[in-house]
């Protein structure tokens, strides 16, 4: 009886900490609180990519639409897709408290600003879609796409005829010139559009001895994770064709 029950506890142990890592990810408010304290006094940048850093093996948001957006909601970081993750490393990087970036997210994920009532946002129809659209809307940092390398002009979409990118092999050239915290727009090649989209996926750099790349890598209905992955080999393996990128100063 005294080993059934030593083994029993043993596997509780064991199984307690083995167990799935999701379980976890979602931040409470007392932790988000005290990491904006600690990070308050350092550059855009650095907290930007601090907080990019914390989802690393967050499981890939499977939601066609996007589950915050399913469910009509600000917070949603147990599963996350490559445009929520910049959405909520922004916000939390640049508010005070954790308050503060619930409405920094109604300011910056959506065209004009998005409503709450009753804890639910109520006009998600005005959110951005696209990824271009957030890099021209000027909210997601300061574009700086041709201070990196030589852009070129691209075939544009929804009403523009055409979108300065800068392709892979420039990006390859300049990567020198980033820092942490940069967006990168990732760009498909125009004849791969499927709903006329520009920027297929998005991702943040953080700058250790080399650049690295923290993105939500996955496939809608499929799944995935949120890596982090040396740049240059993403670029080398990547179908986009080049980038856009912005920058919190």
């Amino acid at each position: 009886m005294e080993t059934t029950s030593f083994l029993r506890r043993v596997f509780i142990t064991v199984f307690l900490f083995y167990l799935p890592f999701s379980f976890c990810f979602a931040f409470d408010t007392q932790e988000i609180r005290r990491n904006q304290s600690l990070l308050q006094g350092e550059s855009a940048g650095k907290r930007i990519v601090t907080w990019a850093e914390k989802f690393i093996g967050t499981p890939y948001d499977r939601d066609p639409m996007g589950e915050y957006v399913t469910r009509e909601t600000i917070v949603a970081d147990e599963r996350v897709d490559c445009m929520y993750l910049t959405f909520r490393a922004v916000e939390l990087a640049l508010s005070r408290t954790p308050e503060e970036a619930i409405q920094m997210a109604l300011e910056k994920r959506f065209h004009s600003k998005g409503i709450l009532m009753d804890g639910k946002v109520v006009n998600y129809e005005d959110r951005f879609e696209y990824g271009e659209d957030m890099v021209f809307s000027g909210k997601w940092g300061r574009e700086i796409t041709p201070k990196i390398g030589k852009t070129t002009r691209i075939k544009g979409a929804r009403g523009r005829d055409f979108v300065e990118i800068l392709p892979s092999e420039h990006l390859l050239k300049g990567l020198r010139k980033l820092k942490s915290g940069d967006i990168l727009f990732f760009v498909k090649k125009p004849e791969e559009r499927k709903v006329e989209e520009i920027v297929g996926h998005i991702g943040i750099v953080k700058i250790e001895q080399r650049p690295y790349l923290i993105h939500a890598s996955g496939t809608k209905g499929k799944g995935g994770e949120v890596k982090k992955v040396l740049l240059k080999e993403y670029l080398f393996k990547t179908p986009f064709i080049g980038v856009m990128i912005t920058r919190f100063d």
